[in-house]
This record gives C-alpha cells, sequence and structure tokens, in this order.
C-alpha cells in the first residue's frame, strides 16, 4: 500500500459516491487501509430501499464488515430458504439454504432502512467521511484522479480525489455520463412493489420464506418482515406494464397483478397498503467498463440482474468490498492498479453472469403458466444466447454456493442442451475421478514413469489477486473453462509450470524437491499424487502419457 497521505493538490485520497450496501462496504474497506475517505450520500438516513430479503452468500462479507452482531441484534427475521410456484409443478414448493450453505444455514429479511443504515454508520465509525444530503453532481476519472462537482446545503463545490468509486445505485452516476450501460435483451421488465400491513405468512416451517408465484403476466414477490409489514412486488413485462400503467394508477396495477397470484393473494387477504406502490422502469443491465483509471463501478451502478433470486445486496457488497481492494492497489502501485481493474471487471462480471444465466435458465424453464410472457422467454431462453455448456458452467461450476441452484434448476424444464451439457460436464469429471483413482489411488509410486499432459491452452499466468483487502500479484492456472484463470498456490503453479508432456512424475519430483524443505521431503510424492488428481478432474490435465493411465 502506498504510504504516502495528503497528496499535493487532492481533497481526500477516495470519494465514494452513493451510501448504499455498496458505498458504504468500500468506504469502510478504504478507511482501514488507513486511506482519507469521503463519502456522498444524496439522501439523509434512515431512508426506505426495496430489496428486503438477503443471501447466505453475504453473510461471510457481513462478517467481514464487522456488522453482524448489530444485524443480528436487529431482531430481523432468519430467512432460511424460499417457496416457489414455478417450474413445472403448479403446486409451492420450497428449498433450504442449509443444503449447499451448511455454515450460513439462513440469511435475513431485513428492512433495509435500518439495514442500510447499520452498514453506513460502520463506515463513519471505521474513519469515514460521511456527508448526508450531499448530491454529486457530475464526477470525471482519469490518470490522474478525480474531479467531483458536489451540492449540500452550503451550494456546489468541486471536489478532487485521487480515485472514486460510483456506488450510486441506478442513478448510475459514471456509467451514464460514459455512456457505458447496456440493458439487457432477456429480461426486458418491470416492476411494481409497495409495502403490506396485515399480511399473512406462509405456514410453518416456512413462515420466514419468500414466495415466489409465477403469474400469466409475470411473477409476484412476498417478502414477511419483522415489523409485521409484508414488501410485495409484480415484475411484468416492460411494454406490457408500461401500457397498463397510462389505464390504470400504481396502486390499482398492483393490486391487479397480486389478485392473478392465488397463493400470493391470499397471503395478502384483507392487508391494506401502507403507502403508495413504486415503479422499476430502469431494469435488467451491464456497464461495458466496470474499472479504469481513477474510477470503479460498485453494485447497482454498475449492473443490476433480473431480482428472481434475490442477488442485489449480495452483488452490492461483494463489489463494494472489490472495489476497495482495487483502489488500494491503484493508489500504492499504477501497474498493479491497471491489472487489478482488469481483474476487478472480470470477478464482478463472472458472480453477475452466475445470477443472470440461473435467472435466464430459469426464466425459459418454466411451465406452471401459458401465456405471451412466458412464451416470450421460452423462445429467447433457448441455447443460441448462450452455448449450453458454458451456460452451465456460468450458471453453478466454480460458484461459491448462493443456497439454491440445484434446487430450482431441478424444477424447471431447462432446455435440452442445457440438460444433456449439465450430465456431459459432472459425468466426465466423475469418470477422470474414477479413472484417476482406479489407476494410481494409493500408491504414489504407480506414477512415477507417466508423463502427464496439459488440456489445450492451459497454461499458468501471473495476474492479481485479492489478498487482505487489496490485490497482489499471484499465479493463476487458465483453462477454456475458466478464461480469467483460477488463483492457484506457489506448489500447484509449479507442477503446472513442469508440465511438458514428456517430463514424467518422477522427473516432477526430482524438481520439486529442491524447493521443498528437507523435513517435508517424504511427503512430496503424495502431495504431488494428490495435485495430479485434482487438475485432472479439474481438466488442467488433459491425459497421462505413457503406461496405461487415464
Amino acid at each position: 500500500m502506498c504510504d504516502d497521505r495528503g497528496v499535493s493538490g487532492f481533497d481526500v485520497d477516495v470519494a465514494v459516491v452513493g451510501g448504499g450496501p455498496a458505498g458504504s462496504a468500500a468506504a469502510t474497506m478504504l478507511a482501514r487501509k488507513g486511506w482519507r475517505v469521503r463519502l456522498h450520500e444524496r439522501e439523509r438516513f434512515p431512508r426506505e430501499h426495496v430489496g428486503e430479503s438477503l443471501l447466505p452468500a453475504s453473510m461471510p462479507v457481513l462478517a467481514e464488515l464487522g456488522v453482524l452482531p448489530a444485524i443480528e441484534a436487529e431482531g430481523f427475521l432468519p430467512k432460511y430458504g424460499a417457496t416457489m410456484v414455478w417450474g413445472r409443478d403448479p403446486d409451492p414448493w420450497s428449498w433450504s439454504f442449509r443444503e449447499s450453505s451448511p455454515r450460513y444455514p439462513h440469511a435475513f429479511q431485513v428492512v433495509r432502512a435500518r439495514f442500510d443504515e447499520i452498514l453506513l454508520r460502520n463506515a463513519a465509525a471505521a474513519g469515514v467521511e460521511v456527508r448526508e444530503g450531499a448530491r454529486v453532481l457530475a464526477a470525471e476519472a482519469g490518470p490522474d484522479g478525480a474531479l467531483l462537482r458536489v451540492a449540500d446545503g452550503g451550494g456546489e463545490r468541486a471536489l478532487r480525489a485521487r480515485f472514486v468509486i460510483d456506488a450510486s445505485g441506478q442513478a448510475g452516476l459514471l456509467g451514464r455520463a460514459r455512456g457505458l450501460r447496456e440493458p439487457d435483451p432477456f429480461f426486458r421488465n418491470l416492476a411494481v412493489h409497495g409495502y403490506y400491513a396485515g399480511g399473512r405468512r406462509l405456514p410453518e416451517p416456512r413462515a420466514n420464506d419468500i414466495l415466489i408465484e409465477s403469474t400469466a403476466d409475470g411473477w409476484l414477490w412476498a417478502i414477511p418482515l419483522h415489523t409485521g409489514v409484508v414488501s410485495a412486488g409484480a415484475v411484468v413485462d416492460a411494454a406490457f406494464g408500461r401500457e397498463r400503467l397510462r389505464a390504470l394508477a400504481p396502486e390499482r396495477f398492483l393490486r391487479e397483478q397480486v389478485a392473478g397470484g392465488r397463493h400470493t393473494a391470499a397471503l395478502l387477504d384483507g392487508a391494506r397498503l401502507t403507502g403508495a406502490p413504486a415503479v422499476v422502469r430502469d431494469w435488467s443491465y451491464a456497464s461495458r467498463e466496470l474499472a479504469g483509471e481513477g474510477f470503479a463501478l460498485a453494485g447497482d451502478a454498475a449492473c443490476f440482474v433480473d431480482p428472481l433470486f434475490s442477488s442485489g445486496v449480495h452483488l452490492a457488497l461483494s463489489s463494494g468490498v472489490l472495489a476497495a481492494a482495487l483502489a488500494t492497489s491503484a493508489l500504492g502501485d499504477a501497474e498493479l492498479g491497471r491489472a487489478a481493474a482488469v481483474a476487478y471487471a472480470s470477478q464482478y462480471r463472472r458472480q453477475y453472469r452466475h445470477f443472470r444465466e440461473l435467472a435466464r435458465l430459469f426464466y425459459a424453464g418454466n411451465r406452471t403458466v401459458d401465456s405471451y410472457f412466458w412464451e416470450a422467454r421460452r423462445l429467447t431462453g433457448g441455447d443460441a444466447e448462450t452455448p449450453a455448456r458454458l451456460a452451465f458452467v456460468r450458471a453453478v461450476a466454480g460458484q461459491p454456493p448462493a443456497g439454491y441452484e440445484r434446487a430450482v434448476l431441478a424444477h424447471g424444464e431447462t432446455p435440452r442442451g442445457f440438460s444433456e451439457a449439465v450430465g456431459a460436464v459432472e459425468r466426465r469429471r466423475r469418470e477422470r475421478a474414477a479413472a484417476f483413482d482406479a489407476r494410481f489411488g494409493g500408491d504414489p509410486d504407480a506414477l512415477s514413469a507417466i508423463a502427464p499432459v496439459l488440456a489445450a491452452d492451459a497454461r499458468i499466468e501471473r495476474a492479481p489477486v485479492v489478498g487482505e483487502g487489496e490485490y497482489v500479484w499471484s499465479s493463476t492456472v487458465v483453462t477454456p473453462d475458466r478464461p480469467e484463470g483460477a488463483p492457484v498456490s506457489d506448489f500447484v503453479a509449479r507442477v503446472v509450470a513442469l508440465i511438458d508432456g514428456r517430463r514424467t512424475v518422477a522427473a516432477l519430483r526430482g524438481a520439486l524437491s529442491a524447493r521443498v524443505p528437507p523435513e517435508s521431503r517424504g511427503r512430496l510424492p503424495a502431495h504431488v499424487a494428490e495435485t495430479l488428481r485434482l487438475l485432472h478432474v479439474e481438466g488442467v490435465i488433459e491425459r497421462f502419457a505413457g503406461g496405461d493411465g487415464p
């Protein structure tokens, strides 16, 4: 990290635009690194916000930020999973987080006004200069830093920062100014949502679940909150929604949509709206560029994917932490910063694609309703847009479990090519593992005369990876399935670098022994065997030449 503070000509090291989860997370992590951080938030907290349903994948991020105890003490309802009316079965079905997230078997259904305030106050406690009621009117960024124009109670003023993180939500300050935002052609939707008092909850043991129900016009959500209020909304086709909203007020439109969902309507029977519903028209999108010289986009300012799987807060928190790591690296080392910007964009897009592909496949597989909305998404949701094998890799393989992947895909009627790809990828992994174990398992010496052969285009590259709050140079292994690279240990990198298709495993061990402490050399054959098995199962090693290996 760079040690020089108070660089001449700059008011702060990092300016953060927006005090939602992305901005608060980024600012907190940066302040811990000792940078001078100023966060500008146009509203005054607490303020209402939609997106109350969290994922277990966010729990370790909240723990890292130091806010998990406060969130647990707030009384928010624990969320153990979800109940859906979707896929092939017209009756409700449920899934539980504990099936794929044993460490964090639940998340929370939060009141965003309070949840976001906890995050923002945590940033201030970490040393961030938080300015509420301060609207950033414009921002420019480049290799010489960033220039912001800010309006608050004292008028307009300029602010010079060495780096800016745009976490301004769907307003997308930098993205819109640079023309970076591109709409997602598949999710052509809009939403109308509001809060109901007096609603019911699902029967135990699913009382805390979010209910998601497909209808003829789209789908509905109902999220119970610990205050007794239910957050409810309708997602419909954008063109249909615009036309109906010209004829109906949002409240009447929402009531009409809720009436179309038998199970949602039962939960809200007799409930009353606590205020005027809101309309969200600016739906799914992504930015062509997520980071560059002097800036990064985080949270909804960077991209927004259909909220079917409650991914918004998780993407915001995760990208906020990564954006802070990028800023720290860029301020300390310009060369590392440029490489880290590429790595940041790749990591963010990988997470975005994960949720996007799951939602796309699940939309395409819904058969509970026959209507224009679903037929249109079936026609555009087939294999032509994304090859089936790549869709599987993006949707499931190599991702930290969010808590529902297998369950939701199993209940949908997925495209045939996708289902075949899932089977082919997983079958090949099982076959590789079984073949390796049958030939070499339990006897490292049986590998001695065999020469491993790398898969085409598999290689080791030097790339930035996230360390302790910043990017650091590390080794990654690149394969056709992982073009962005997967971080590996120095030992694994040395093994891959030594594989040339001719060198035997005995020769590999000999070359590696010089780099291993004498007291560990007895373990080397087994360690090499374990590494080769993993690389083979993952497809980095295509085959073993010589003998009768797999």
